[in-house]
């Protein structure tokens, strides 16, 4: 049997790989597949297989997985295609007789006011409707989200959001890939759904004081309208596409949809989930 994780060229993938092999996982054990393999030649160098997976190419996943493999599917980013993209290599994971899919959701897909999470249901669906055994991450908010936030705050000394006192319980990357790690390594995870959010909700306000703190230096939140933070994005020359996502998604983490908290994440990696301060200082 071997783990097949996707989209290792990527931030969260290529972690999870990492996160494994610290297990103590024979590399030879592990297969890490992304669209270039030039990209993840480090892996390799590791002892871990590389397979090309494109999920434009359901071909690409049934050459790289062997009866009884653990599928890890990565969601994908080609949100316009993407219901169809892991339909199709769930059904080629399935055919190829992958013993277990992992799928990585969004934090309570069925039950949100943020869009991106609640876009993952389909995906789900088709998870578990597959027949194969499953385990479905639904990830939470990423720390490493505010790296794009700190030039402009350097530059400013404000962090501008529509968000309310609505409060986020992130966590890092490494500990939602740490998480991966843990179920493909073990288990008791089939037929189970976690909900994996940080320990701590913090508001903007908070937000606002670590960046402080990181950043050394005054930092004000300001929090606006949802017709305001629009108005400034697209003053600021930001495309309406993203200008409307960037106000719908403060919305949802002003609604509460990215503050809920119990416990999975921190149990599964076995230690508290990492501190927001801690991440944000590895992006400055």
């Amino acid at each position: 049997m071997s783990i097949v994780i996707t989209a290792t060229s990527g931030h969260l993938g290529r972690s999870a790989v990492e996160a494994v092999l610290d297990r103590g996982t024979d590399p030879a054990e592990v297969i890490a597949g992304a669209r270039d393999l030039a990209k993840i030649t480090d892996l390799a160098a590791r002892g871990v297989r590389t397979a090309v997976i494109d999920y434009d190419d359901p071909a690409t996943v049934a050459a790289a997985v062997a009866p009884g493999d653990v599928f890890v599917l990565i969601s994908g980013t080609d949100l316009a295609n993407r219901d169809r993209q892991h339909a199709e290599v769930i059904a080629a994971a399935a055919k190829a007789g992958a013993g277990r899919i992992v799928y990585t959701s969004g934090l309570k897909a069925d039950d949100t006011a943020l869009s991106i999470a609640a876009m993952h249901l389909p995906s789900e669906g088709a998870v578990r409707a597959s027949g194969v055994p499953f385990t479905i991450l639904r990830n939470g908010w990423y720390s490493e989200n505010y790296a794009r936030d700190i030039p402009t705050v350097r530059d400013t000394g404000v962090l501008l959001s529509s968000t309310g006192g609505g409060a986020v319980a992130s966590a890092s990357r490494r500990d939602l890939a740490e998480a991966i790690a843990a179920v493909v390594t073990t288990e008791e995870h089939q037929g189970k759904t976690y909900e994996l959010s940080g320990d701590t909700a913090w508001t903007y306000d908070e937000l606002a004081a670590a960046l402080a703190q990181v950043l050394d230096r005054e930092v004000t939140h300001r929090n606006v309208s949802s017709d305001e933070h629009r108005a400034i994005l697209l003053g600021a020359g930001v495309p309406e596409q993203f200008a409307d996502m960037a106000v719908a998604v403060d919305a949802g983490l002003g609604a509460g949809a990215m503050g809920f908290r119990n416990g999975d994440l921190s149990r599964l990696i076995g230690r508290p989930t990492t501190p927001l301060a801690e991440t944000l200082h590895t992006l400055v």
